[in-house]
């Protein structure tokens, strides 16, 4: 169940108490009266099963209720109820199979944001798989992998490409572009610093036989970064985003942006060009995939997100 909270305009809120009262999927349904403050009017809200909400979120915005109240949704973890329980039966399909486009937009463009945040998590991560790589230990690698945050803006792009939303897929390419320039930066810069402090010596990229996968580059390389972008996907429309942790140590994008970095300030150029190709090879498999997951789930639920651009704040 979500909890769905609506500021109304007082003329508006016969309507939408109306509609809401139809919907079978609906339960604890409350009005209060001139609550809202700001802006001004009525306060409705509601518990809805999730395979109801993205309908019903469109015919709230066409009574305008986006523009001249507000409308907000949240998960519930625990809700004890015979009234919800009936909704939840009532309701059409399975709540965990619902997409609530709407919701995935936000979600997508919030997580897609160049923000000191993202940069500080990208950098960290690329740092930890250039150590992993230097000192061959696959599980600072792997660390590394769960620490990076650039599924979000893969994801963005994905969404942006199939809703054709040019301001995601620009919000999401810039993340990724000005994120891992500066990451890998900020990664040759302390290969050199590891250099000139003895931490790395000359032969030490020589043998790694434990994360040689990082620079490697094969069929499964491209076959992996398919299913992992189906897989997150998945975990992002169905709600499930425990998941996404599966996706995060499966492609080599981080260890493969850092490596690429350290092979070219020791001169392995070789090494270095395959690193940067299974860097290409991740981020593209995992948008193609993720875009074709959801035009699937396009065919299932046919309904898109209103397409109201994000704001750029």
């Amino acid at each position: 169940m979500l909890h769905l909270r609506v500021i109304s305009p007082p003329a508006t809120t016969d309507d939408l108490v109306a509609l809401l009262e139809a919907e079978r999927g609906v339960a604890h349904l409350t009005v209060l009266r001139g609550a809202a403050v700001r802006p001004e009017g009525d306060l409705v809200q509601a518990d809805v099963a999730r395979e109801c909400v993205d309908d019903l979120l469109a015919r709230l915005t066409g009574l305008g209720l986006d523009h001249s109240g507000g409308i907000t949704l949240e998960a519930l973890d625990t809700v004890l109820s015979d009234a919800a329980d009936e909704a939840e039966e009532a309701a059409p399909g399975e709540g965990t199979d619902a997409v609530v486009w709407d919701e995935l937009i936000s979600r997508t463009g919030e997580e897609s944001r160049l923000s000191v945040s993202f940069q500080a998590f990208l950098t960290i991560a690329c740092l930890l798989a250039a150590v992993g790589a230097i000192t061959d230990s696959p599980v600072t690698v792997v660390g590394a992998m769960v620490l990076g945050p650039e599924f979000g803006p893969l994801a963005a792009i994905a969404v942006g490409l199939v809703l054709r939303r040019g301001d995601l897929v620009r919000r999401g390419a810039l993340a990724l572009g000005v994120g891992f320039v500066l990451a890998m930066t900020v990664t040759a810069l302390a290969t050199l610093a590891f250099d000139a402090v003895g931490l790395l010596a000359a032969g030490a990229l020589d043998q790694l036989d434990q994360v040689e996968f990082i620079y490697q580059v094969g069929p499964f390389s491209l076959i992996v970064a398919l299913l992992a972008g189906l897989a997150g996907m998945l975990a992002l429309t169905s709600a499930k985003s425990a998941s996404l942790v599966g996706v995060f140590i499966s492609v080599t994008t981080v260890p493969a942006a850092a490596f690429a970095s350290v092979a070219a300030v020791e001169g392995r150029w070789a090494e270095a060009g395959s690193s940067a190709v299974q860097l290409v090879v991740n981020l593209v498999g995992i948008v193609v995939a993720a875009a074709l997951g959801l035009l699937l789930a396009r065919r299932v639920r046919p309904r898109w997100g209103r397409g109201r651009p994000l704001s750029s704040g």
